[in-house]
């Protein structure tokens, strides 16, 4: 398991409560808006529905300059995962990409929900185009769902745009107040703070939560919230399972 099934398994849609999910007609706006976004910026714009597993992709004219696609075009696919686009991307890029994405998750999960949808990603990529070139493109991530839902987002929108210049720095944008900040974005073996790390070695080799609070000079109640940060960070069910992902990213 990597980064990027970590961010699979937690865009994986979890239950919502009546009501509390986007309907048939809302999924449509968001569809005609992708379908606009590509028009307008000439963009390659990725709607990826997280419940059905399904990417509704409309090519703007910078498929065609990028040999993806011809302008516009529309295509469905059966995967949240824009495979054609990820697969043109730099390797170095496309991991840095879903580390990005994935603190960025992270940080919208800390949000209150009706917020969510207020902020969006911005990183770049190089993307090789039909003769083999690398090209900087702009990547913007939106995750979207109903106001009141508290699970994990129903759709995430994708905007490819070409770029002038070529940036590893990546910005969150709340655009209620036009504020900007760069995310800071660690190594994805610093994924866990370094006491979650501590913890989560003595969880493997069998020490209750009682006895990690003795050693450690902490709570109780501290040594459960840590816990509960772990499983939540590795989309982990249980600390067995939180140690398993750990060794099997090479963390422990």
């Amino acid at each position: 398991m990597n980064v990027s099934a970590l961010l699979d398994k937690a865009l994986s849609h979890r239950p919502a409560h009546p009501g509390t999910h986007l309907c048939a007609s809302e999924l449509e706006a968001y569809k005609k808006i992708a379908a606009g976004y590509a028009r307008i910026e000439n963009s390659i714009a990725v709607l990826s529905d997280l419940r059905s597993r399904k990417s509704h992709i409309y090519y703007g004219a910078a498929a065609t300059v990028l040999g993806l696609g011809k302008q516009d075009a529309y295509r469905e696919i059966g995967s949240i995962w824009e495979t054609e686009i990820l697969e043109r991307i730099h390797p170095d890029d496309r991991s840095r990409k879903y580390r990005q994405e994935w603190h960025f998750f992270q940080y919208q999960q800390r949000l209150a929900p009706h917020k969510r949808p207020d902020h969006y990603l911005t990183g770049c990529l190089r993307l090789r185009d039909a003769a083999g070139r690398y090209r900087p493109v702009i990547h913007r991530i939106f995750y979207l769902s109903h106001p009141a839902a508290e699970c994990s987002p129903e759709l995430a929108l994708c905007l490819y745009n070409l770029s002038a210049e070529f940036t590893s720095q990546c910005f969150v944008t709340d655009t209620l107040n036009g504020h900007s900040f760069e995310l800071a974005v660690p190594n994805s073996n610093s994924l866990l703070s370094d006491r979650e790390q501590e913890i989560l070695r003595s969880i493997d080799t069998g020490k209750t939560s009682k006895i990690i609070a003795n050693e450690l000079s902490i709570s109780l109640h501290t040594v459960n919230r840590h816990r509960q940060n772990i499983l939540h960070k590795l989309q982990a069910g249980n600390s067995i399972e939180a140690c398993r992902v750990a060794k099997k990213l090479g963390w422990m």
